[in-house]
Formats: C-alpha cells, structure tokens, sequence
C-alpha cells in the first residue's frame, strides 16, 4: 500500500478514515450548516493562528534559513523513512542512511557542477560588457536597413533605437549587479555555510523523531477545532507534495534539457543559462522566456550573421515548451495542485520583500497552505447565515423538522 504521508498520519490519529483514500474531494464535500457566531470564532482562531506564524517568520527570519531547509528535507524525505521501516530498518538506521546518501549525492553534485557554473558566470560577467557593445552595434546597423518601417508603418526609428539600446544597457546594468552582490556579498557566504553545516543536523533529528513531532503537535491542537486541523493540514501536505515534488522533477528535467540543448549547439554560457531558466521553471512561461531572451542576446553576439543557429538557439526554448506543455506538465504535476500562476508571482515578491531569501523558499509552500485556507474559508462563508440569509437558514431547519 502506498505510503499516504503526513495526510494519512494526520488521520488516522484521530481514528478517521483518510478521505483522500477513495475518488472524492475529500473533506470538502461535506459541509454543515454554520451559524453567524460560530463564522466569527473561526475566523478569530484562524486570523490569529495565522498572524502569529507570519510575526515569527518576520522576527527570526535572519538565523531560520538552515532550520527551514532542515525541516524540508525531513518532510520529503519522512516517506522514503517510512519505507525503508517497512522494510525492515530502524527508524535510526533508515535516518542515517537517507542522510547519508543525499549528502553524498549533494557533494559529487557540487563537485562535478559548481566549478562549471562559478567558470561560465564569471566568465560571462567579464564579456557583459563587449556583448552590450555589440548589441546595440548591431542594432545601430539593422537600424540603416529599416528605414521603410518609418516610410510604411510609421515607426520613428531613431527613437527605437533609442529605446532599445536604454532597455539592454538598463538590463546588463541589472545583471551585473545581481551577479556582483551575489558573489560578493560577505553574507551570503555565511549563510551558505550555516545551510551546509546546520540543516543536514536539524534534517537529521527532525526526520528521526517526525512521527512523534506530528503526533505531539496534534495533541497541542484546541479540541473544538482538531478535526478542522487535520483536515486542513492534510489538503495542505497534497497541495505542497504535489506541486513541489511534482514540479520540482519538472524544473529539473527542464533545466537538463536547455542545458544540453544549448551546450550541444555551441552556445556560450548554455550550461549556465539552460539550467537557470530550468530552476526558475516553477513560473510557468517566465523561465522559458528569460532563457529564451538570454540565449538569443548571447547568440546574437555569437553567431551573427549566422540565422540558422539563432534559429536553433531559439528552437531549444520552443521544444522544451512543447516538451513541458504535452508531457510533463500533465503527467507529473495535473491540474490538482491549485496554484495559479499569478498568485504564486505574488506569493514570491511579498515573501521575498518581508524574509528576503528565506521567504523565497518558503514562498511555494505557504503559497499553497494560504490557498488552501482561502478555499476553506470560502467553503464556510457559503455555508454560513452571513451567505444564506437567516430566514432561508430557518426555512431551511423547518423543512427537517
């Protein structure tokens, strides 16, 4: 039997049947009757539950990074502990070996990868300004060939120009600095090196006591509202599991084919810029469309006058869109998750503007446990006398009486 997670653990502490088990909804249909009142209580607990998660993030966000990334691990790799118990290890012999393995396969991964990416990104902040040069060189001298634009359409050309050259001078300005405060900046050292050393320990003793955290955490639970909590937190842990683990392999697949892809052409910088647009995938079209317009500007610089390889520069952007529209998306992530891509645009700046990079990785997820908290919200609104009316809410009980 498939391992149901924390949804199923959640449950069967109550002594419930887990309804994600069977082909329904789940919680959501069914509903009862909710008074003005009881609305009022819930949104209160809620409200509050909510406001005080969201001051603890703010008041420790500097020193939470590792701890966060320890407590992800531990999440995902909670089934895999599962069920290598099954198999007959101990929750302590199944903890080390997990650990142990990811940070081997972490370790070959930095080894083989980082130094490439640290080349080709220093690399490409050193020729950043000889391919702006170039840029707007060529354009200056598509700009000749163009004067018909004026003539038929109406276009003033100088002023294009113009604005094309302030647009790529304005975004080369942008990446130099991004890059610069990335490789430079003291504290980003810092917390990469808290991440390396303290998350695999708080990854370590978080999944080697999950099992009795999840059970302890649900016996702190008010007792009016723990079946509402379970519930909940097992929605959350499908919308979190499924589009992170779903659209994770996504990315990843994703950033291999661009990487290759663009490397096997002969792009410089492909390997950088293919897994790039791969990682920023989760958005959906804005990682292809930032690879896209990356890969291009370099192949401009590169190939010019050569159009066949732009072309196929461009085609490996194309294919990977069919590739992840027809295959992928379908097949990995489905339309169950529920995270629409404007609102998890939203969750990504307001988090990353009030936790900066912590909020960046806990974005997705709380992206997802906020929406699923407004979809149940809303379930309770349509239900409640606020929605119905009280006089069709007495109607209604008459009728049952």
């Amino acid at each position: 039997m498939p391992d149901r997670g924390v949804c199923g653990r959640l449950w069967s502490l109550g002594g419930r049947e887990d309804p994600s088990r069977d082909g329904k909804k789940g919680w959501t249909q069914v509903t009862e009757h909710i008074s003005t009142a009881s609305l009022k209580r819930q949104a209160v607990f809620w409200l509050a539950t909510v406001g005080t998660l969201v001051l603890f993030l703010y008041v420790f966000r500097a020193v939470l990074l590792p701890f966060l990334a320890g407590l992800a691990l531990a999440y995902f790799m909670d089934p895999v502990a599962d069920f290598l118990e099954r198999r007959g290890l101990s929750r302590l012999a199944a903890t080390v070996f997990i650990l142990l393995a990811f940070l081997v396969l972490f370790i070959i991964a930095l080894a083989v990868i980082v130094p490439i990416l640290a080349t080709q990104a220093n690399e490409l902040l050193a020729r950043l300004p000889g391919y702006i040069a170039q840029l707007q060189g060529l354009i200056a001298s598509l700009s000749v060939e163009t004067t018909w634009l004026a003539e038929h359409v109406g276009i003033d050309v100088d002023s294009l120009q113009s604005s094309l050259d302030e647009l790529v001078a304005q975004g080369a300005g942008f990446l130099t600095t991004l890059f610069q405060g990335i490789w430079s900046s003291g504290k980003a050292i810092v917390d990469i090196a808290g991440l390396l050393v303290v998350a695999p320990v708080v990854a370590f003793y978080m999944l080697l006591d999950w099992d009795k955290m999840v059970a302890r955490v649900d016996s702190w639970v008010p007792r009016d509202h723990v079946d509402t909590v379970r519930r909940l937190a097992a929605d959350v842990d499908r919308a979190i599991a499924g589009f992170v683990r779903g659209q994770g392999t996504v990315c990843l697949i994703l950033g291999l084919f661009y990487a290759i892809g663009l490397t096997v052409a002969g792009l410089n910088f492909g390997l950088l810029i293919g897994l790039f647009a791969g990682l920023i995938s989760f958005i959906p079209y804005v990682g292809s469309m930032v690879g896209l317009v990356l890969s291009v500007g370099v192949a401009l610089v590169q190939f010019w006058p050569d159009w066949i390889m732009i072309v196929v520069i461009a085609g490996v952007f194309f294919a990977g869109q069919f590739l992840e529209g027809n295959f992928l998306q379908p097949k990995l992530v489905g339309g169950s998750v529920g995270l629409h891509p404007v609102w998890l645009m939203f969750a990504l700046f307001a988090f990353g503007t009030l936790f900066g990079f912590t909020g960046l990785l806990v974005a997705v997820p709380a992206a997802a446990a906020v929406g699923v908290l407004v979809r149940f919200a809303i379930e309770k609104y349509l239900d409640s006398d606020l929605y119905i009316g009280s006089s069709e809410a007495s109607d209604d009980a008459s009728a049952v009486d």
